[in-house]
């Protein structure tokens, strides 16, 4: 997979749509994705949640499919399809046998560019979308990196939830919507990946026949080019938990960064796995924690890299400071060899065992192109991989790890009365 094996071919149609194919020629199953060049930090305050109600919308019916009729071509053929909105894309997908490609580029064609956004449907689904919002709202897991994320991006985009706030959902009507998807769901904003036994000149000319309708593009009242504003604090959010969730967050470098492969190392180094710095500190050395991992968010010009763990409500303070003299130590002292090499190989040995599925492939394509606009080769990322030094840890871990960089958010039965000691362990 490292050579001629892994391949892909990349199409821009008439229409400006994009078109990524990569024929896996032993695989039995095809995964089909249409890609919009959109997502949450795309919407202004007043229209957050706006790209996740549409997500959910085009399952609920086209001008010529009941939803069941969508939900039962595809699961009626062994098939499964789903669809996810993110910061910055929004994405609806199917796997199947390759048989039924043709079915599958069809009933997800139809989603994108005849939805019926039914009114009485759309009031039940803004109801089930709260309901959504409530419920990580009663998850402290997921609550607290929702809030982590405000005080690091406060008041922008970035810093909202994906799904909305509940009177922002409740606001919206059908013209919202339309207009919303007449601004964006265009071709020339709109990527379709494949990945599987494909046969390109057919699945090429299906594409092209099922996109050969013009759409006039609308004009953009959402893409507010807002300047990024960096938050640097701590929040204490009170809740009747059975265990405190915290988050640190360090703003980090952008996707392309000549540093990212080193954030990448970094980030499996320190939390990434089972054998990682802070799994075995927090967890298997002082037991203060079933749950601890790092996780490193990447954006066009801006990024993340997050610690998250649920901790024994007594011993914030404790498992704050290990978690800040792990940092230090990363930084003071460098990685070893052995730790550098696990590090690589872990990250190559899980990128091809992802690569082998075809829906793991065809996202890894599309996070990719869509977003960056290319798709290096595995033996490309290896090389660079291999090429990342101890000395590029270190300088990643200097430039991140600051304290003008660091937010921290927790969700449990701390009181206010906490930010006082928190500021001082974390050196705020």
């Amino acid at each position: 997979m490292t050579g001629k094996e892994f391949m892909y071919k990349k199409y821009k149609l008439k229409s400006g749509l994009n078109v990524i194919l990569s024929h896996m020629p032993a695989m039995e199953s095809i995964s089909l994705g249409i890609w919009i060049g959109v997502g949450g930090r795309y919407e202004h305050k007043r229209y957050c949640g706006i790209s996740h109600l549409i997500e959910h919308m085009l399952f609920k019916g086209t001008t010529s499919k009941t939803a069941n009729d969508l939900k039962e071509s595809i699961e009626g053929v062994g098939g499964n399809f789903n669809g996810f909105t993110s910061e910055e894309v929004t994405c609806y997908l199917v796997k199947l046998p390759s048989a039924y490609m043709e079915l599958g580029l069809d009933v997800l064609s139809d989603m994108v560019l005849n939805p019926e956004l039914n009114p009485v449907e759309l009031e039940k689904e803004k109801h089930v979308i709260c309901e959504e919002i409530k419920m990580y709202m009663d998850q402290p897991a997921h609550q607290v990196l929702d809030i982590l994320a405000e005080t690091m991006w406060p008041r922008h985009a970035l810093g909202r939830p994906i799904a909305g706030y509940i009177d922002t959902v409740r606001r919206f009507k059908r013209e919202d919507l339309k207009q919303f998807m007449q601004t964006y769901y265009h071709p020339s904003n709109i990527s379709i990946v494949a990945a599987g036994r494909l046969d390109h000149p057919k699945t090429l000319s299906l594409i092209r026949n099922m996109f050969s309708t013009p759409r006039k593009k609308g004009k953009s009242l959402y893409d507010l080019k807002e300047k990024i504003k960096k938050g640097n604090d701590i929040k204490i959010f009170r809740k009747n938990t059975k265990q405190t969730h915290v988050a640190l967050g360090f703003h980090s470098v952008h996707r392309t960064h000549g540093l990212r492969y080193a954030l990448t190392l970094l980030n499996i180094i320190l939390g990434g796995n089972m054998s990682s710095r802070l799994f075995e500190r927090l967890r298997e050395r002082k037991a203060l924690c079933y749950d601890i991992s790092s996780s490193v968010k990447k954006y066009k010009e801006t990024g993340a890299f997050v610690i998250h763990a649920g901790v024994d409500n007594h011993k914030l303070l404790e498992a704050t400071s290990e978690m800040v003299n792990e940092i230090k130590n990363i930084k003071k002292e460098a990685v070893s060899e052995d730790e550098l090499y696990r590090a690589k190989e872990y990250f190559k040995g899980q990128l091809l065992l992802a690569l082998e599925d075809t829906a793991s492939r065809m996202l890894w394509l599309g996070d990719k192109i869509v977003i960056e606009g290319k798709a290096p080769s595995v033996r490309e990322i290896f090389k660079k991989i291999e090429k990342t030094n101890i000395e590029d840890i270190r300088e990643a871990s200097n430039i991140i790890f600051g304290v003008k960089n660091m937010s921290f958010a927790t969700v449990g039965p701390a009181r206010p009365k906490y930010k006082l000691k928190l500021r001082k362990t974390l050196g705020l």
